[in-house]
Order: structure tokens, then C-alpha cells, then sequence
């Protein structure tokens, strides 16, 4: 498991990756926002990645998403579609997820209530 830091206010974007299966688990904590978008975006497709995509992002510790979130959730959803891969969520709750829903991303990306289900889906 990788962690990156930012876990020293709650507020700020705490990122973990994991294997699981093969799949990539990423989980996020804190707020995802402009100020931390490249380091999140990089979580979701790592530089220099040559398989096609397979991921799982954790929401559930996030507790505020801008658009430059969503912005990078598309991006990482068209990338691995592109190329034969995946992303899954597991979705947020309260404001996160509302967000996620007025804009349709859950509509594009399969969106799980736990790490298990998206896995396993």
C-alpha cells in the first residue's frame, strides 16, 4: 500500500493505493479541490501506466469535490475506457455524492456502495 501525505488536517486530501486482485484501489480522504487536482488526477492514472486501467475509487472519506474533482473522475473514466479498462466508485455520501449525481458522472461510472461490491461488479 502507497500513501501520499496530506492527512495532517482533515481537510486536506489524504490519497492510499492498494492491489486487489489486480485492481487498483485508490481511497481518498479529506477535500478534493484546485488546489490538490494534479495529485489526485495522477492518483487516478498514474504517469507512465501501461495496461489498461482497472480502478477502484474509494469516496468514502471525502467530504467536499469541486468540479476539478469531477473533471479529473471523467478524465480517468474516458482514459481507461479507451483503452479496454475500467473505473468504479464507491460512492460518498451527503454532498459528495449529490454533486457526483447533478452532474451524471454516477450515470457514466459504475458507482457501489462498498469497496467489495465495485470489485466484485
Amino acid at each position: 500500500m502507497t500513501h501520499t501525505d496530506g492527512a495532517a488536517r482533515p481537510d486536506r486530501l489524504s490519497i492510499t493505493t492498494d492491489t486487489v486482485d489486480d485492481v487498483r484501489v485508490v481511497a481518498a480522504r479529506g477535500e478534493i479541490d484546485y488546489s490538490n487536482r494534479d495529485r489526485f488526477a495522477q492518483a487516478l492514472l498514474p504517469p507512465g501506466t501501461t495496461a489498461p486501467p482497472r480502478t477502484v475509487l474509494d469516496l468514502t472519506g471525502v467530504t467536499f469535490m469541486d468540479s476539478t474533482g469531477l473533471n479529473a473522475l471523467i478524465a480517468a473514466h474516458l482514459a481507461a475506457t479507451r483503452t479496454e479498462g475500467w473505473l468504479r466508485l464507491v460512492c460518498p455520501q451527503g454532498p459528495v455524492l449529490r454533486v457526483i449525481q447533478l452532474v451524471g458522472v454516477d450515470a457514466a461510472v459504475g458507482c457501489h456502495p462498498t469497496l467489495h461490491h465495485a470489485l466484485r461488479a
